[in-house]
């Protein structure tokens, strides 16, 4: 069995907005979200999906994939996954073990497994070892709007559909206050910072954040690869913390090492998919550290998330950001239900394949 074909497509996916106030990522408005697809197909007519990390980098990645990771791929065993995934890695060296390349390699990672599930028959988490499982609990990923009444808005909205973890995207103290003041005491919220403050900024907003009660502090330091001063974030300032959606494992390894985070959250996306996030697992499970995965994103790569929680032996959150669409290529397949959870597909492999007919309609490239 050998693979023939590594073809990728680029879908943008309109959102529905509610309200006056237009959310913002990376500090731009927010209106869509773009999701890199990668289809594996093999001689033996079985065909894998993947997704690569592609919010506003989607256009670097697809060329790793297209010129670079891609081509190393064709003609070899697709079910080789550990001795291939070890020769991408030791080959890809002289370009980085971050970026670009490895957000490729991630993605044909997860359609390999895809495949394995496949030939098996098999749903993924199964073939991992996971118990079986119907769904598993989410928490809604609100995109920044700065707000405090928009804020308040999209808490009670989430909350009305379900959801019973919260997490925000915001770096000021008011629109935080709002949260908590909408959501009420018992409703557990994190705060994503995306990485805007030196340590000493850090520490002295995570003590203003102290009666607020957070679940957790998320990449509150730039830049992210201190892990000293992340550790003394949440040492001085006395709150969880959370960080590794960029971190490869060697990254991991020194998150865990420096006592830095008390949730370590891998990306299936960008750590090397499957394979690489099952080491992650493991190493934090030897730390005593929760593993929470980043999975802010619609494709292949939230439904891989969702089987590599379901695989582990504890129980964990998924992360689901608040976006809507009027289509989206995999359906139901990642809408929560009226608890806030996520269904576990139970089909093989991933179980749920993008809809040729919406890639067709959504497709830019």
């Amino acid at each position: 069995m050998k693979i023939t074909k590594i073809e990728t497509m680029v879908v943008n996916m309109p959102m529905i907005i509610e309200g006056a106030v237009v959310p913002k990522q990376g500090g731009r408005p927010r209106t869509s979200m773009d999701t890199l697809l990668v289809r594996v197909e093999t001689d033996a007519g079985v065909t894998g999906w993947g997704e690569s990390f592609g919010h506003r980098i989607f256009p670097a990645t697809r060329a790793a994939l297209d010129t670079l990771v891609g081509p190393m791929c064709v003609g070899r065993d697709p079910t080789a996954i550990a001795a291939l995934a070890d020769e991408l890695q030791r080959n890809l060296a002289g370009v980085g073990r971050n970026g670009p390349a490895m957000y490729a390699l991630s993605a044909i990672d997860i359609a390999l497994w895809d495949i394995a599930g496949k030939l098996a028959g098999q749903p993924l988490y199964r073939l991992l070892g996971g118990a079986p499982r119907a769904r598993l609990p989410a928490y809604a990923s609100l995109l920044r709007y700065g707000e405090p009444a928009a804020v308040a808005h999209h808490v009670e909205k989430v909350l009305k559909r379900g959801y019973r973890h919260i997490k925000l995207h915001e770096i000021t103290l008011p629109p935080i206050q709002a949260a908590r003041q909408a959501a009420g005491a018992d409703i557990p919220i994190m705060v994503d910072c995306n990485c805007p403050w030196t340590v000493a900024e850090a520490i002295a907003m995570a003590r203003k954040l102290q009666p607020l009660d957070l679940k957790w502090l998320e990449e509150p330091v730039w830049p992210p690869e201190d892990h000293a001063g992340l550790a003394r974030v949440q040492e001085e300032g006395g709150i969880p913390t959370a960080a590794g959606e960029n971190a490869m494992l060697p990254e991991f390894k020194g998150l865990l090492a420096a006592g830095a985070v008390s949730y370590a959250q891998p990306s299936v996306t960008k750590v090397g998919g499957v394979t690489q996030m099952r080491k992650v697992a493991a190493l934090a499970e030897a730390a005593g550290v929760a593993v929470v995965p980043h999975s802010a994103y619609f494709g292949p790569g939230l439904i891989a998330s969702i089987h590599c929680i379901a695989a582990m032996s504890g129980e964990s959150l998924v992360e689901r950001y608040d976006a809507d669409f009027a289509v989206n290529p995999l359906h139901d397949a990642i809408l929560p239900d009226k608890d806030g959870c996520l269904a576990v597909p139970q089909g093989p492999g991933l179980g749920a394949d993008p809809d040729p007919a919406v890639i067709e309609r959504l497709r830019v490239r």
